[in-house]
């Protein structure tokens, strides 16, 4: 019963919308070029574009925020930080490490 009343509710509902949009029933002849019409002239297209632009900087912003993880959860690392870790691993000596910590805190 609630699928028929939906479909029927979304026929009539739609019929009401063609019928607002066109009550003419010409189908955009009086709307210039291809239904487009007059619009909001320059407006409608500044519009679009910052509307695009918008999209875009989201995306862009979405990739950049889900993107930056590093491992170990650290967002940043400094030089300092980097060379502990490095001492830390094995990587380095203690003779290098002191080296690099001096010629960093200079």
């Amino acid at each position: 019963m609630t699928k028929k009343l939906i479909a029927t509710s979304i026929a009539v509902l739609s019929g009401a919308a063609i019928a607002y949009a066109d009550p003419a029933g010409d189908w955009g002849a009086g709307y210039g070029h291809m239904g487009w019409g007059g619009g909001f002239g320059m407006l409608g297209g500044f519009m679009m574009l910052v509307f695009w632009g918008v999209i875009i900087a989201l995306i862009v912003i979405a990739v950049r925020w889900f993107s930056d993880n590093r491992p170990g959860g650290a967002k940043s690392s400094n030089a300092m930080d980097i060379l502990r870790s490095r001492f830390a691993k094995g990587e380095i000596d203690e003779e290098e490490f002191r080296k690099r910590k001096a010629a960093l805190e200079e």
